[in-house]
């Protein structure tokens, strides 16, 4: 691994009933960090498209920094993670209040600690959850909610009302990321042509997810119905023109090369069914992406 370059790059987050980042801002430059993301979302939510772009963009030597451990991760395991990632990029890890700095030995020495008590801790929930089933077993109970176990209508209907309630909460939580996302794209493109688009912008969809998703909005009354209506038939120009439109909006200091050599390595044929990509090819589709409204004109 090379060593820190000396840029930092902070990250700050807080959640969507919070003020602003300014506290977590002034600490951070204060740190040395020139470039600050921000992000908006609670603890618990998976999706994090500004820390997701910030690690797929930071350079060989850099270094990431948060105020604390909580703004980064949601779990000792996602922490684990997106460590992981930046060491495959050559990048470091720092949290100014936490004894955790990958610059140093001290810091990988606790954050090698760390990774040893979460695995730990798994391995103990584990034996607890199997050393629980015995004993229960062995009374002559058995594992789970009894009501739910014999089929209870209203223990059923309590746990669906419960589970649907828990679903429009994560729902919502993000809403305000995607869905406009959603707006824009539908029904002119398909759902797999929005949830690729969704992945490279760092959320994590599948077609069915996404569509699942705007269904409940649009029973809400938070979404317009006609977001479901079926897509026209379209030419596979359009598809590899939102792709196109992902790729670069993903990460718009990409050359033309550059994202005509990514889409050589995913086995993309060109509109015109040839396998070698020239950065005319891509521009055109970047104008034609900014044409239907699917990429901002600049």
């Amino acid at each position: 691994m090379k060593k820190p370059t000396g840029r930092l790059i902070g990250y700050a987050r807080v959640s969507t009933d919070e003020q602003t980042t300014h506290a977590q801002e002034l600490e951070l430059r204060s740190a040395g960090c020139e470039t600050i993301v921000e992000e908006f979302g609670s603890g618990a939510s998976r999706a994090r498209p500004a820390l997701a772009k910030l690690v797929r963009d930071i350079g060989a030597g850099e270094t990431l920094v948060v105020v604390r451990l909580d703004r980064l991760a949601r779990s000792v395991t996602h922490l684990l993670e997106v460590i992981e990632d930046l060491n495959a990029k050559g990048a470091y890890f720092r949290s100014l209040s936490d004894p955790i700095d990958t610059t140093t030995p001290q810091g990988m020495f606790s954050l090698q600690v760390l990774g040893a008590v979460a695995q730990l801790e798994r391995a103990l929930i584990s034996e607890r959850t199997k050393a629980g089933i015995k004993a229960a077993k062995a009374k002559g109970k058995l594992p789970g909610n009894p009501g739910i176990r014999t089929r209870n209508p209203e223990m059923l209907a309590k746990m669906t009302a419960a589970q649907k309630a828990a679903y429009g909460e994560r729902i919502q939580a993000t809403a305000d990321q995607w869905l406009p996302i959603v707006r824009r794209m539908r029904p002119d493109h398909t759902w797999d042509d929005i949830a690729r688009y969704l992945k490279n912008q760092g959320y994590d969809w599948t077609p069915e997810r996404l569509r699942r998703a705007v269904k409940w909005m649009i029973t809400e009354g938070m979404a317009d119905k006609n977001l479901l209506k079926k897509s026209p038939p379209r030419p596979a120009e359009d598809r590899l023109m939102t792709l196109v439109a992902g790729i670069h909006s993903s990460n718009p200091q990409l050359t033309l090369r550059e994202i005509a050599s990514q889409l050589e390595r995913l086995h993309e044929r060109t509109p015109r069914g040839g396998t070698k990509w020239s950065p005319s090819s891509v521009k055109n589709l970047i104008d034609r992406a900014k044409r239907t409204g699917l990429l901002e004109a600049v």
